[in-house]
């Protein structure tokens, strides 16, 4: 098993292949956000990373996605708990003590849980394909969809945005490898599939989403990326969508790099972060990472 400073050898390398590709394209590393793909994760890991200060974590199943955030949300809760208890120990100890005597110096910091515990919240994405029954449940646990390519899908995100009153981030994904096992609208359909989830008030169309073609090699990947790219361009200059069309979500753990390269600004990566674990599958193959 990987043990928690390889863990963070691997992150700390992966934010600096980033930041090497960036450059190349002429950007900074804070321009590009990572989201780490937990499918191969442990719990532990996953802990590891947000007390590292990582933010942004994705899943390709429902299912797991709602495993992992159920058990990151109940850690969180506890670790505010302990926080909470701490700070009220160590104020009820100062009050025991009374205020320092003038030119004593300030009394020693009480130790307490809140070091420990993360600053920022966590951010769940879904990065893989999304039926119109796990909507619902992905809505309340997501920050942003990555996966919306039919107008159905984005009709019934709309539905329950409507029922909770908030609105929902999405990107759509297009197929721009050209596979067939692909999921993902057509290139020449993803205009008119953009204008028509623009005219839904509760969600928030925030960019586009794709993958390269299973088992390219990152420069093989380089041609789906620059297509992306480019119907991205067009999507956003053709005034049919708002100023909030600005993310462009491509690349892996075997491409982040040339996708960074061709534009993308949100690369998702799991293996080169967490290894390859036990948990792939044929089954898995149109997933990411």
């Amino acid at each position: 098993m990987m043990t928690l400073a390889s863990l963070q050898a691997r992150y700390e390398s992966v934010k600096n292949r980033i930041g090497e590709a960036a450059a190349r394209s002429g950007r900074g590393a804070d321009q590009i956000m990572l989201v780490a793909v937990t499918k191969t994760a442990e719990p532990d890991q996953i802990r590891e990373l947000i007390q590292l200060g990582h933010v942004d974590f994705g899943e390709n199943r429902v299912q797991h996605l709602l495993q992992r955030a159920a058990i990151i949300d109940e850690w969180l809760a506890r670790h505010r708990t302990m926080s909470s208890v701490a700070w009220n120990r160590a104020g009820e100890s100062l009050m025991e003590r009374g205020a320092p005597r003038k030119g004593a110096g300030a009394p020693a910091r009480e130790p307490d849980a809140a070091d420990a515990a993360p600053k920022r919240p966590v951010r769940w994405h879904m990065i893989g394909h999304l039926q119109r029954n796990k909507v619902k449940k992905v809505v309340e646990t997501c920050r942003l969809i990555h996966s919306v390519d039919t107008l159905r899908v984005a009709e019934e995100i709309q539905a329950v945005a409507v029922r909770r009153q908030e609105p929902v981030d999405v990107l759509l994904q297009v197929n721009c490898s050209g596979e067939s096992q692909k999921f993902g609208c057509a290139i020449p359909a993803a205009l008119h599939l953009a204008e028509q989830i623009e005219t839904m008030l509760n969600v928030r169309l925030r960019g586009m989403m794709t993958m390269a073609a299973l088992g390219e090699t990152p420069e093989k990947a380089r041609y789906a990326f620059a297509r992306c790219r480019e119907l991205f361009e067009d999507i956003r200059d053709s005034g049919v969508v708002s100023p909030h069309f600005n993310i462009l979500s491509m690349g892996m753990s075997s491409d982040f790099e040339v996708a960074i390269e061709e534009g993308a600004n949100m690369v998702r990566v799991g293996s080169a972060i967490f290894g390859e674990g036990t948990q792939n599958s044929a089954a898995d193959a149109d997933d990411e990472d």
